[in-house]
C-alpha cells in the first residue's frame, strides 16, 4: 500500500458529512492538523465566524452555520524568487444517504484496486493527495522559492463555497491554485454552472370526486416531465458555446434530481396527491447569467401553462473558466505527461464547483485529481493507482511551479 492511500484511508474513516445547514468536519480537520503538526507545519484551524468581512461579502450565501466546522491552512515559506501556490481541497462530503451500501460507507476497503467509503472519491482523495505531497517535499528537505499553501475547506457541497470564500476573504492568496477535485487525471480549466430548483405543484384532489375530468396534480406533472426534452433542447441551443465543452454532447444538462409526492405504504390513505414537489437542476455554460437561465425557464414554463411555485435552495453557481494556454495549464500538462507517459486531456468538468471563487479574486486556478465513480451515490470509489499518479504528477509540478532552491 501506497503512502497516500494510508492517508487516505484514515480520512474516510473519519465521517465529515454536511447535512445543511451545518456539518461535522471538526474531528478530521483535528487529524489533518495533526498530521501537519509531524511535518514541523504549522496549521491554522480557524471558525469562518471570526473571518473580518466574510458574511458580508457578495458572494457569501447566509444560510449555514459553523459551530465546530472550522477551515484549516498551512504554509510552507519559500526562500523567495517563485511562485506562489494554494493547494485547496474540500473536506465536507455528501451524507452517505439511505441507500444501501454493499460496502461500510466509513470502512475504506480496499477491493479490485478501487477503495470503497464515502468521500473516497469526492474528495478526501484530493485531500490525501496534497498531504502525501507535503509530507514527501518535508521529509526529503526539499526547499522551495515560492510559498506553497494548502488548504481543507469546510462547507463545500451542496452550494455550499463559504469556506472556500473565507480562505480568500482572509487573504490566502497566490499565483494560482490546483483544486484537488476529482478530475479524472485531466486538468480541468473550467466549471459549470448550476441553480437548483424546488418546484412545487399543487391543485385539490380527491379520488372520489364526481367530475373525473377536474385536473389533477398527476397531469400537471406529467405535462412538465413530456415537456421537459424541449427545454433541455432549448438550453442547448441558447447556451453560448465554450472551448472546454466541446467534447460533450450535452454541454447544459437539465436533470430531474428528485420528485416527492404522497408517503408510501399503508398508513396512508389512498388518494390521488394535491402536491408534487420536483426537484430540478439545471446547469449553465462559463458567461451566462442566472437572470439568463431562468428568464428562459421561466419563458417555458409559460408556454407549456404550468406555474408551480418555486424555491431556490442553495446559492447561484456560476460557470467560470481560465484560457487553455494559461501558464498553469501547460506547466501541469508537461507534469502529467512526464508522470502518465502521455499528454492529459484538458476539459471542462461537468458539474459546479468552488473554482469561481478563485477566479472571482484573479487567481488561475483549474482542478486536477484522481479517478473514481459513484460520488454522491451508494459504494463510492477511487482508483488506487490514480491516487499514485495524481500525487506524483504534483510533487512534479509544485517543484516547477514554485521553483526549487537548489
Amino acid at each position: 500500500m501506497t503512502r497516500v492511500t494510508e492517508i487516505l484511508q484514515q480520512l474516510v474513516r473519519i465521517p465529515s458529512e454536511n447535512i445543511p445547514p451545518g456539518g461535522c468536519e471538526q474531528q478530521v480537520q483535528q487529524h489533518i492538523a495533526h498530521f501537519l503538526e509531524g511535518l514541523g507545519l504549522h496549521p491554522t484551524l480557524y471558525a469562518l465566524e471570526e473571518v473580518e468581512g466574510l458574511q458580508q461579502h457578495p458572494l457569501y450565501w447566509p444560510h449555514r452555520h459553523y459551530m465546530g466546522r472550522p477551515n484549516l491552512v498551512a504554509k510552507i515559506k519559500g526562500t523567495g524568487g517563485g511562485k506562489s501556490l494554494i493547494l485547496s481541497g474540500h473536506i465536507d462530503t455528501v451524507p452517505k444517504g439511505s441507500l444501501p451500501w454493499h460496502k461500510d460507507p466509513f470502512g475504506a476497503e480496499i477491493e479490485n484496486n478501487r477503495m470503497y467509503g464515502r468521500g473516497a472519491c469526492d474528495m478526501k482523495s484530493g485531500i490525501a493527495v496534497a498531504l502525501s505531497v507535503l509530507e514527501r517535499l518535508t521529509h526529503e528537505g526539499t526547499r522551495l522559492k515560492g510559498d506553497l499553501i494548502f488548504e481543507s475547506i469546510v462547507d463545500e457541497e451542496f452550494g455550499g463555497v463559504n469556506g472556500t470564500l473565507a480562505g480568500r476573504v482572509r487573504g490566502d492568496l497566490a499565483d494560482a491554485a490546483i483544486i484537488t477535485e476529482p478530475s479524472s487525471l485531466r486538468i480541468c480549466p473550467a466549471q459549470r454552472g448550476g441553480r437548483l430548483l424546488h418546484l412545487t405543484f399543487t391543485n385539490p384532489a380527491d379520488i372520489f370526486v364526481q367530475d373525473h375530468s377536474a385536473r389533477t396534480v398527476i397531469d400537471s406533472v406529467a405535462n412538465f416531465l413530456t415537456n421537459l426534452p424541449r427545454l433541455a433542447a432549448l438550453r442547448k441551443q441558447q447556451a453560448p458555446p465554450h472551448q472546454h465543452y466541446r467534447h460533450t454532447a450535452d454541454p447544459v444538462p437539465v436533470s430531474v434530481t428528485n420528485i416527492s409526492t404522497n408517503v408510501w405504504g399503508w398508513s396512508e390513505p389512498i388518494t390521488v396527491p394535491s402536491s408534487c414537489k420536483i426537484e430540478l437542476f439545471l446547469q449553465s455554460m462559463p458567461g451566462e447569467s442566472e437572470a439568463e437561465v431562468l428568464a428562459q425557464f421561466q419563458q417555458w414554463l409559460t408556454d407549456i401553462g404550468e406555474q408551480p411555485s418555486i424555491e431556490t435552495p442553495i446559492r447561484w453557481l456560476p460557470g467560470s473558466a481560465i484560457e487553455a494556454d494559461h501558464p498553469l495549464i501547460t506547466t501541469l500538462a508537461a507534469s502529467a505527461q512526464q508522470t502518465l507517459g502521455a499528454p492529459p486531456l484538458v476539459q471542462g468538468i461537468e458539474a459546479p464547483c468552488d473554482m469561481y471563487v478563485f477566479h472571482h479574486y484573479n487567481v488561475p486556478a483549474v482542478l486536477w485529481g484522481a479517478t473514481g465513480a459513484n460520488m454522491h451515490a451508494p459504494d463510492e470509489w477511487v482508483d488506487v493507482t490514480s491516487l499514485d499518479q495524481a500525487a506524483a504528477t504534483l510533487y512534479d509540478f509544485v517543484q516547477q511551479w514554485c521553483g526549487r532552491q537548489s
